[in-house]
Formats: structure tokens, C-alpha cells, sequence
């Protein structure tokens, strides 16, 4: 089902999943709004401000000398005027355009923020697009040049985009005033460009001897202490509107409002960081990018804490900590966590050049501050952030406020309360398996209909692939193929998903799964690692699915039974794009090279069912793979059709040849 978000059929859905108090707070948002459209808050005077919140001395040049490089490489390329954003490529960053989106030409509307129908692509352009440039990480990479190099070439470009989005964006005007994340976000940029710019004899005026920046800065942090996402949407959002609202009023608490703001963001952080994360340390979401879009933000809350000497609950250090432990523990053999749900290629701080892995560098921040266990995996790749992090968050075993904790002894493998399982064979075969909830929260923003799905790679290589995400607004067609059922790899029936969709960002109904048995804990390479989970998305009808790696063979072997009445059965298994396939008849030979070697497996499909290989196709979609929001290239995806009577299961065999092995 395709809803339009703003539509009013989308409105009933989206309030038939808030409770009472949910309304009640939305009812005062819309009511604040209209007051502030006629009497906007007027920005208190400031005298004598002062920036406090450098870093430690010796802190630039702990910086390794092959993350300065990619560093200054990419500061170079976005002086130049360069940056490629979701798949679309630019070349007028030395000028931008705020309200202009690049991909459809479309220029944002201007007039009172609430007013902006922002989710309309047809009047604003693809929002995400118009939203990225200003979430000024662009800039936090400038400045971060600037503190490597002592270039004041990279100061002055900030300076200079700084005053032009505030000239271009004032107060509660146009489409950049519309979303607390966003806010958030930018207000963390604006504190790290400060600290960055603190050598460069101009970074006063630019900020705290500008009435202009202090008048954005006030209006950013009002802003966010009079509309935070609630109820139903206080996933993601609500973290990143409290770390960049507690970062702005530690670095610039300037203001009257200051040590308030500081207390209810902190309160707030710490209330939303236990409620959005698994006791086991996954975030509630399940979707991998925002666990560590809510890593990173909740890291840099804690450096700014610390900076500024502002005690921490020690439930925020602790949910880190078990979130490091968790990304440690999912990981393929590459540093690649899982492809799980919704992913937009969001960040909470960005200070490094192209080419330095995300996942690493949270490990290697990790390690920093918490330290590693001996399962860790190791990272050797190197990052800016996490010395710059490091020098200002205090080492957790040393902090006072560190509770007695118990961290896994070896590597967990399976997460009870997320649903979650990795199974781990020989080769570096590695396979998620997905029994977990269906989302976070009533409306489940970020989830996808993928329940009993699984993903498998070899040593790092997708070979069934999780296709990912593509987009959120603008094309709905493809939002719903990427979040359907058929585009995972579990099963579909009588043409339906497992949950139902009310809009882009909403289900109205969410299958629910429980895992059933696993036995996942680290075989003997001659040993079998087991799943079995089931499902009731398809009401009256149960569908069970058993997974084993059988690692004396290197096969993983899949079984799927639907159990209730005769039903329509669709079985996908999407390829990943580096992934070949020659399909004959029920058995699929995959071939694929890595580091210059050939690799290869066999698929063996269920007999039952007539299978046929689609690739690319747009109408309806289905063959593509999704590396990252907004970009999208075709694969081969496998979809078997025939009818389940629950008589017997469809088995499916994935068996790796090891190098050099003829087939026979």
C-alpha cells in the first residue's frame, strides 16, 4: 500500500498509533507554533562571552599522519567546490545554494518554517538532499583541516558559509527550521567548528562576537526545547536533538536558559539512550546505521560532558559501552556489521576524509575509552575522530561514576532480545539471521518487512545480500520494493508483506516473531551452528524457518515451512552485485572474485517451485542492491513461485567450494 504522507488517510493512520499523551504534547506543539508565527521569541542580550571548550593541548597531533592525509585530501576536494551526496554529484559547494536541490532541480519554498510541506517532493525537491549540505559536516571537515595544517584558507571558507547560511536561514524561516534532527545535528557541527577554529585569531568574531551566530545559536537551542520528537517518533530523532542541544549549552552556555537547557537534554539523552537500546546493546530500531548514528551521538555528548566537567549518569556510559560491545560482536570479518532495516548514510560528527570506515573507527574509538576484549576483532585502519574524542572523554575504567559491569567473555553470537543471531562458519562464512521485532516503537519508522529473513557473506562479500534502502521521500514505488518482503531474503505469501504499511515511515501492522532454538556458540570447524525461528505476519498461516551451517561442508542449509492452509508462495534470495549467477533449472552457480582470486558456490532451490532470475527491472522493481541512500544498481535476485500446503518444507542449499575445487 502507497500512502501520501500529509494525505488524510495518512493522518488517521499516523494517529491511530499515539497515545493520549502523544496528542496532548502535539496538541500544545501545533498551539506553540501558531504563537510563535505572530510573536516570535526574541534572542536575550549577550555580553562577554567567552569559548572555554578547546581541545587539550597535544591533541592535534595525536592525529595519525595517514588519517591527516585523507583528511586534507578530501578539505582540498571540497574547497574546490566538490562533494557527492546520495549518489548525486556536486561542483557548487563554493557557493551553495541552501534551499536548492541538486537531483530534481527544485528549489525549497520560502516563508514560516511549519508552513513548508516539506515531505512534498513535487514542491520542495528531495528534502534529503537540501538537509545534508546543512548539517554543516562539511564544514566540521574544513575546520578539521584547519586545525591539522594551520591553512587559514580552510577558516576562512568556513567563516564564509557560516555567515551565508545564517544571512540565507534566519530564525523559523524556510525549510531548514522544520526538523529537530537537523537542528541537533548542526548545532554539534557548529560546537566542533568552533573547537576546531580555536587557533584561527578570527573564530571569536565568527562566533561569539557575532550577535548574527549568537542569535542562531540561541533560536536553534529554543527551538529544540520547545518541539522534541515524542511518543511515537522518539527513535534517532529525540538522541540527536538532545546531544546537539546538551553539546551547544556546555560549548556556548551563554545564555540565561543555558544550565537549563544543559540539565533537560542531559535528562532526556539519558532517558532516550536506554529506551531506544536492547539490554544487550543493539538498537531498538534494528536498523545497523542508526545504531551507530546514536553511537557516535551519544559519544560526542559524553566528550562534551566530560570537556566541560559536567557529571554523566552513569547509565550513558554504560549503554555505550554495551553498544561498542555489540557492534564489536556483529561484525563480519571485514568490520561489516549487518544491513538491517533502514539506512541513510546518516552521522553524528564527521571530521574524516573519504576512505575511512565508519565501523573501524567506532571500534578504535571503543577501544579508547572503554577497552577492548580479547574477542574484539582487530582494526587496523586509522580515523581523526577518535583522538580527537579520546582527548576529551575520561577513560571509563577510570571514571568515577563507572558502575560494576560484566562484559562478554567471549564473542555473543546470538541476542535474545533483538532477535538476533550471527552464524559464524569456516571460510569467514558469515550469516544473520532475523527474528527479532518488527521495529521500534507504534509506527516502527525504520523497519523493514523482513521477518525470518537472512543474510550471508563471504569473507566480507555479499552473497545474499540484504538489498538495502535506496530512498525515503520522492519515490514511493521504490521506497516500498526496498522495505517489502519480497526484497529480503525470507519468504512472501498470496503476494502480500508480513506487516502492513500505512506511509513511508509507518506500519500499521507489525508481524511478530519468536526465535525458537540456537545453538550458535562458536562449533569446532567440523561442528553445525543452528537457527530456528517462526512468525505470524501471514495470519492464519505460521511460517518456521530452521537455518544450519554445516561447517565440515561449508553449506548453509535453509528450511522453510508454512504451516496452515494452501497458500501462494513467493521465496526470494537476493545476490549481491559483486554475485554472478548462471540459474538452470532449480540450481544456481554463483561465481565471484575477491582480492584477484575466483570464488564459487552452488545454490540448490527447492524443487517445488518454478524459479527465474530477475535483474534490474523497474516495473514493478525488483534485481537491484542499494550501497547507500540514493544510490541503487541492479543484481540478480532469485524468486521461486508455487504454492505452500503445508505437506513438506522448501529446502534451499548454499554449499562454498573451497579454491580450485572442480565441481563433480
Amino acid at each position: 500500500m502507497t500512502v501520501n504522507p500529509g494525505s488524510p488517510g495518512w493522518y488517521l493512520r499516523r494517529l491511530s498509533r499515539m497515545g493520549p499523551r502523544e496528542v496532548g504534547g502535539r496538541v500544545g506543539d501545533a498551539v506553540r507554533r501558531r504563537r510563535w508565527r505572530s510573536a516570535p521569541p526574541a534572542c536575550p542580550a549577550v555580553t562577554g562571552a567567552r569559548f572555554t571548550a578547546a581541545l587539550p593541548a597535544g591533541t592535534i597531533a595525536a592525529v595519525p599522519p595517514d588519517a591527516a592525509k585523507r583528511l586534507i585530501t578530501e578539505a582540498d576536494r571540497l574547497m574546490h567546490g566538490h562533494a557527492e551526496y546520495f549518489g548525486v554529484v556536486r561542483d557548487d559547494l563554493t557557493d551553495p545554494d541552501w534551499w536548492r536541490d541538486p537531483r530534481t532541480g527544485r528549489r525549497a519554498p520560502s516563508g514560516y518554517a511549519f508552513d513548508v510541506p516539506y515531505r512534498n517532493e513535487d514542491a520542495v525537491g528531495d528534502i534529503k538532499q537540501i538537509w545534508e549540505l546543512s548539517r554543516h559536516q562539511y564544514l566540521t571537515v574544513l575546520a578539521a583541516a584547519y586545525a591539522v595544517t594551520g591553512n587559514e584558507r580552510y577558516a576562512e571558507r568556513v567563516a564564509e558559509h557560516l555567515r551565508s547560511w545564517w544571512a540565507a536561514n534566519p530564525p523559523l524561516r524556510g525549510v531548514h527550521w522544520t526538523s529537530g534532527i537537523e537542528l541537533g545535528i548542526r548545532l554539534l557541527s557548529w560546537v566542533w567548528i568552533r573547537r576546531l577554529l580555536d587557533g584561527w585569531p578570527g573564530a571569536a568574531g565568527l562566533f561569539e562576537g557575532d550577535p548574527v551566530a549568537l542569535n542562531q545559536i540561541w533560536h536553534h537551542q529554543r527551538w529544540l526545547a520547545a518541539f522534541p520528537s515524542r511518543g511515537s517518533s522518539a527513535n534517532n530523532h529525540v538522541i540527536a536533538e538532545a546531544a546537539g542541544q546538551f553539546a551547544a549549552a556546555c560549548a556556548f552556555g551563554w545564555f540565561p536558559s543555558s544550565a537549563r537547557w544543559r540539565a533537560d537534554a542531559l535528562r532526556s539523552l539519558e532517558l532516550h539512550l536506554r529506551g531506544n537500546t536492547f539490554r544487550s546493546g543493539l538498537n531498538r530500531e534494528l536498523a545497523t546505521e542508526y545504531h551507530g548514528l546514536v553511537l557516535e551521538l551519544g559519544l560526542a555528548a559524553v566528550a562534551e560532558a566530560d570537556g566541560a566537567g559536567v557529571p554523566v549518569p552513569a547509565s550513558v556510559r554504560l549503554v555505550l559501552l554495551r553498544m561498542t560491545d555489540a557492534l564489536a560482536a556483529v561484525v563480519d570479518n571485514r568490520l561489516r556489521p549487518p544491513r538491517q532495516g533502514d539506512a541513510d548514510d546518516g552521522h553524528g560528527l564527521v571530521v574524516d576524509g573519504a576512505g575511512t570506515d565508519r565501523w573501524a573507527s567506532l571500534l578504535a574509538t571503543g577501544d579508547a575509552v572503554f577497552g577492548r576484549l580479547s574477542w574484539w576483532p582487530e582494526v587496523t585502519g586509522t580515523d581523526v575522530r577518535t583522538p580527537l574524542l579520546a582527548a576529551l572523554i575520561r577513560p571509563y575504567s577510570k571514571s568515577e561514576a563507572a558502575p560494576a559491569v560484566s562484559r562478554p567473555r567471549s564473542r555473543p553470537a546470538h541476542f535474545a532480545d533483538a532477535g538476533l543471531t550471527i552464524l559464524r562458519g569456516p571460510a569467514e562464512i558469515w550469516c544473520r539471521c532475523d527474528g527479532g521485532p518488527h521495529g521500534f516503537l507504534s509506527i516502527a519508522a525504520h523497519a523493514h518487512a523482513d521477518a525470518l529473513s537472512v543474510e550471508v557473506r563471504h569473507d566480507g562479500v555479499d552473497v545474499l545480500a540484504d538489498p538495502g534502502t535506496f530512498c525515503y521521500h520522492g519515490q514511493p514505488e521504490w521506497r516500498q520494493y526496498f522495505r517489502s518482503t519480497l526484497g529480503h531474503n525470507t519468504l512472501r505469501l498470496d503476494g502480500g508483506d508480513q506487516s502492513v504499511s500505512g506511509g513511508p515511515f509507518l506500519w500499521t501492522r507489525h508481524a511478530r516473531s519468536r526465535v525458537l532454538a540456537v545453538d550458535a556458540s562458536g562449533a569446532s570447524d567440523r561442528g553445525v551452528v543452528r537457527w530456528c525461528a517462526e512468525h505470524d505476519g501471514y495470519r492464519p498461516s505460521v511460517h518456521r524457518r530452521r537455518v544450519e551451517l554445516i561447517a565440515a561442508s561449508k553449506e548453509l542449509r535453509v528450511v522453510d515451512e508454512v504451516r496452515g492452509p494452501r497458500r501462494a508462495v513467493r521465496l526470494a534470495f537476493h545476490l549481491g552485485p559483486a554475485i554472478a549467477a548462471n540459474l538452470a533449472g532449480d540450481r544456481a552457480e554463483l561465481t565471484w572474485t575477491r582480492d584477484g582470486e575466483d570464488r564459487s558456490a552452488v545454490l540448490d532451490l527447492p524443487g517445488q517451485l518454478s524459479w527465474r532470475a530477475h535483474r534490474g527491472e523497474s516495473d514493478p522493481p525488483l534485481g537491484w542492491y542499494s550501497a547507500g541512500f540514493g544510490r541503487k544498481e541492479p543484481a540478480t535476485t532469485l524468486v521461486g513461485t508455487g504454492f505452500a500446503d503445508g505437506a513438506e518444507g522448501f529446502t534451499t542449499v548454499l554449499g562454498f567450494r573451497d579454491q580450485g575445487r572442480e565441481d563433480t
